[in-house]
């Protein structure tokens, strides 16, 4: 059987293992695996494990996996579904942070420039001030 999962799910799974890395708790992030799942597939991936339940499974897996390399737990979840006669399937590597995000923190950064080049602005016109008031002082 051939599981495809993705650049949503692929996403979901990056993320909840990075704070899983961060937090320590892989709580959430089996959950988040589960949901990457649909219904079907999971009911399939249950009728080949010898114990019949996905989320021990997921356990067993999580527990085998060394809590610090995202790329590692895709690899585990390959080579476990693998060794049940499950070919999966991730859509195109997909970076930790949204694209929109990404994008967002771009803007932050420019309107932070922007911010900085105005106070620059600023001073200068303060530095002016401060050199004419000098002058007529004189």
């Amino acid at each position: 059987m051939e599981i495809f999962l993705d650049k949503r799910a692929v996403r979901q799974i990056r993320l909840s293992a990075q704070d899983a890395i961060e937090e320590g708790d892989t709580e959430t992030l089996r959950e988040d695996i589960l949901e990457a799942f649909t219904e079907e597939q999971v009911e399939e991936i249950e009728r080949r494990l010898d114990s019949g339940d996905f989320f021990e499974f997921l356990t067993d897996m999580l527990d085998e996996w060394s809590g610090d390399d995202v790329d590692e737990l895709f690899e585990l979840i390959d080579t476990q579904l693998g060794d049940v006669g499950i070919d999966v399937k991730f859509e195109k590597k997909t970076a930790a942070v949204d694209p929109d995000k990404e994008d967002e923190g771009k803007e932050d950064l420019d309107e932070e420039f922007e911010e900085d080049d105005e106070d620059l602005a600023e001073d200068e016109d303060e530095d002016l001030e401060e050199e004419e008031e000098e002058d007529s002082d004189v």
